[in-house]
């Protein structure tokens, strides 16, 4: 109905709550991000609260503004016991498949926490090649807490990194679209062929390969190098006494 204001469907620790009650003290709640975008990588993130510990407003981050994301995502790192982020490059989704590169995010970003949780839940997924009891929920980035936190962790690193390419290939409009397949910058790809941020196993990256390949400077690509980022997290006198 018109002039009726959207309702954001804010998370709560529900299922958190059974697993701390049940003796888990660590729930690391897995999300990634990047999975559509023609470039640029896919971005997981792994994120611990203690128990007890809620922030207020969290949500599936495509429901939240790009001011509500980064603000949010200060107060996850600020007050979480653990964060870890895996990234996967364009020359290994290519190699891998889409599917299977976010899946390996989702394993490097628990690797990257600064200790072993006592339980995963990941949204919709199964995370292959870890030894941690891990529960996938259905859309679980609009339900459960630490689940929309790591969403929104990993979208808005993901969108700075994006933003940060944009400045070595502003042809493609990346601080814009983020990748996405836009008119903008599916026109681009037209005009100016793939660069080495782009999926060239995604169709319309592969129909503009005959275009001259744009080279990518040094600087930019040792910036995103890095296949796992590891955050350790200096909590609050609160939440410090919970992680030990």
């Amino acid at each position: 109905m018109r002039g009726r204001a959207t309702r954001r469907a804010v998370t709560k620790t529900y299922v958190e709550r059974l697993l701390w009650d049940a003796g888990c003290a660590r729930v690391a709640g897995v999300d990634e991000v990047g999975m559509g975008p023609l470039a640029g990588p896919v971005v997981a993130a792994a994120v611990v609260f203690a128990p007890g510990r809620a922030l207020k407003g969290i949500a599936d981050s495509k429901q939240l503004t790009r001011r509500a994301r980064e603000r949010l995502a200060g107060e996850i790192r600020q007050h979480a016991i653990g964060v870890g982020l895996g990234i996967v490059e364009p020359p290994e989704i290519d190699r891998v498949n889409i599917y299977q590169a976010g899946l390996k995010a989702m394993r490097l970003a628990l690797e990257a926490l600064p200790f072993v949780p006592d339980h995963v839940v990941v949204d919709a997924r199964h995370i292959p090649g870890i030894n941690v009891p891990q529960t996938p929920y259905g859309h679980g980035d609009a339900f459960v807490y630490s689940i929309a936190a790591a969403s929104i962790v990993a979208k808005v690193h993901r969108d700075e990194v994006m933003r940060q390419f944009d400045e070595a290939y502003p042809q493609y409009g990346f601080r814009r679209h983020v990748g996405y397949a836009t008119r903008e910058h599916l026109a681009a790809l037209r005009v100016h062929g793939p660069c080495p941020l782009h999926r060239r196993s995604f169709a319309p990256c592969a129909a503009a390969s005959d275009v001259v390949v744009v080279a990518a400077p040094a600087a930019v690509e040792s910036a995103a190098r890095s296949s796992v980022i590891t955050i350790d997290i200096a909590a609050s006198p609160a939440v410090a006494t919970d992680a030990h």
